[in-house]
């Protein structure tokens, strides 16, 4: 049960982060200034279930990965405080900066800066939460592991 709710919150996180990457890029490419206001308090909504998921999936890996020392537990682990950090300390501060901006319709160079910042993050934590979920599949047997 444990490893189908890690599979499931680790899901959820990766979609929601995803959701938020592209919906931003979308937005700052292809529409208008009321929509990207939109966007960004969606994404703000958008954290009561991502942060509960991220919680969850990283909780639930902690207590199934104590005990293993393999190469993929060994990565994972080491990803996991680098992504929780990220979101913790450059995208949820950008995402309620980027939101205050927004709907006060500041859409200046400090707004594209902090922009452009939080896309690479996204894009970063994307990243290390799709070699985790490879990872994961390894641990898992569901995917081969390379030699």
């Amino acid at each position: 049960m444990k490893k189908r709710i890690h599979a499931i919150a680790g899901g959820i996180g990766f979609l929601m982060i995803f959701l938020f990457w592209t919906s931003t890029a979308f937005s700052e490419l292809f529409a208008s200034h009321e929509t990207i206001a939109a966007i960004k308090g969606l994404i703000l909504k958008g954290m009561f279930v991502l942060i509960p998921a991220m919680a969850i999936v990283g909780g639930s890996g902690m207590a199934m990965g104590r005990r293993r020392k393999d190469a993929p537990a060994r990565a994972k682990k080491k990803r996991m405080p680098i992504i929780a950090l990220n979101g913790l300390l450059i995208l949820l501060p950008a995402a309620w900066f980027l939101a205050g901006k927004a709907a006060a319709g500041e859409f200046d160079s400090t707004f594209y800066i902090v922009q452009a910042v939080e896309l690479i993050a996204g894009a970063a934590n994307l990243t290390m939460m799709g070699l985790n979920i490879r990872d994961g599949l390894k641990m898992t047997g569901k995917i081969r592991r390379s030699r």
